[in-house]
């Protein structure tokens, strides 16, 4: 369906043009009026091989010199966004427990007890809560980590509480993501997620927002096949031709680079910049939509901002994490009418056409029919992503 058909509940806290960095500002008033903008792209001969898809060793090098190697984004500060709060992050394979201690600060630990290993949160959902506690033999533990309960300590001789916390690892929270580095003995440099994607977050108020929908989708596909339709308009107008595809024209988008990430600018259907209402939600009008280097997916929408992060796992499958935020709570029954047919919406489109898209690419490639993968000129941004994802290989 389309949602502009829908009941509008009274907005609050609306998203204005001024609300916006100067640099997501900048980026609309490079938008051309929609009946002068050249819908024309380059024409391009840009090509991957097709293995980098099906391969195991193709994969074992991204997870290594990728997944491991760089800060990933696990979560969103506010699924932890009050002080005795934790949520477990099972997508990547690697168990983790990330905290926000009543010192409000966020912290991420593997979740394994340091007794004998047991898993401490068994599911994956947001909890309040001061400590954690093994399901095993009861050790407790304070959201900081330090270990602050074992029952009949007595019996273990030359026992220090102090020597085993949980085990933890390098996190950073930035503009609402909550960013974790796999590998808990090496150094991590998480200056890539700060600067310019930050404030863009912060203007957008991600930190803020509410999580009014999240599922899970596991996919028999590669991250990167899942990844490629939100760096390209070449799709918008065929694959989602009876959804949202005639909201948008058949045109290049404004793309910048902030740092190793990608944040693509479009105006709506008949968009024109001096037809700006400055009074009016500037998300009506401009879409903004952002792949987070190496894995995640951010794109806003008048009513909610849809966050999707892809962790592989292995050279066919994919766990996607998807949230649609909304500025706040449904407090009233127009609001909760409208947010819940997008919610079903937005999981119709993703999960019946981009997602589904992505597994029949998989399927395709992995039969060997092709040596390679072509790209056009509508899909510029993605050999621009492989250049930057395979920069971190060893030469």
């Amino acid at each position: 369906m389309n949602v502009a058909t829908a009941a509008r509940p009274r907005e609050k806290n609306v998203p204005l043009l001024a609300s916006l960095s100067t640099s997501q500002q900048e980026a609309i008033a490079r938008i051309p009026p929609h009946a002068e903008a050249d819908a024309s792209a380059p024409a391009i001969d840009e090509r991957r091989p097709s293995n980098i898809f099906i391969d195991q060793a193709r994969f074992d090098l991204e997870w290594e010199h990728v997944f491991r190697a760089l800060p990933i984004p696990v979560t969103l500060s506010a699924l932890v966004a009050e002080p005795g709060s934790l949520i477990a992050v099972e997508s990547y394979g690697v168990p983790i427990i990330v905290t926000r201690a009543r010192d409000g600060e966020v912290r991420a630990f593997l979740n394994a007890c340091t007794h004998k290993g047991s898993k401490l949160v068994e599911d994956c959902e947001p909890h309040a809560a001061s400590r954690v506690t093994c399901p095993y033999h009861a050790w407790t533990y304070g959201l900081d980590g330090k270990l602050i309960g074992v029952p009949r300590a007595e019996t273990i001789a030359n026992f220090d509480k102090g020597d085993r916390p949980l085990a933890q690892l390098p996190c950073r929270e930035a503009g609402g993501i909550v960013y974790v580095g796999l590998d808990r003995k090496r150094d991590y440099d998480f200056s890539m997620v700060e600067g310019q994607l930050a404030e863009d977050f912060e203007a957008l108020n991600i930190p803020r927002a509410h999580v009014y929908g999240r599922k899970m989708f596991d996919l028999k596909a590669n991250w990167k096949l899942v990844l490629e339709p939100f760096l390209e308009g070449y799709h918008v107008q065929r694959l989602h031709a009876a959804s949202v595809g005639p909201m948008f024209a058949d045109s290049p988008t404004i793309t910048d680079r902030l740092g190793p990430h990608f944040r693509q600018t479009s105006g709506k259907i008949n968009f024109d910049p001096a037809k700006l209402d400055p009074n009016e939600n500037i998300h009506k009008a401009v879409t903004f939509a952002y792949e987070l280097m190496p894995n995640a997916v951010v794109i806003t929408s008048p009513y909610y901002i849809s966050v999707m992060i892809l962790a592989p796992r292995g050279p066919d499958r994919t766990m996607v994490d998807y949230m649609m935020l909304t500025r706040e709570a449904p407090d009233n029954p127009k609001a909760e009418e409208l947010f819940a047919k997008s919610y079903n919406m937005v999981l119709g489109v993703f999960g019946g056409e981009d997602f589904r898209a992505a597994e029949l690419s998989q399927a395709g490639l992995s039969t060997g029919a092709m040596d390679d993968v072509l790209y056009v000129g509508l899909e510029d941004k993605i050999p621009a992503f492989y250049e930057t994802l395979e920069s971190h290989f060893p030469s």
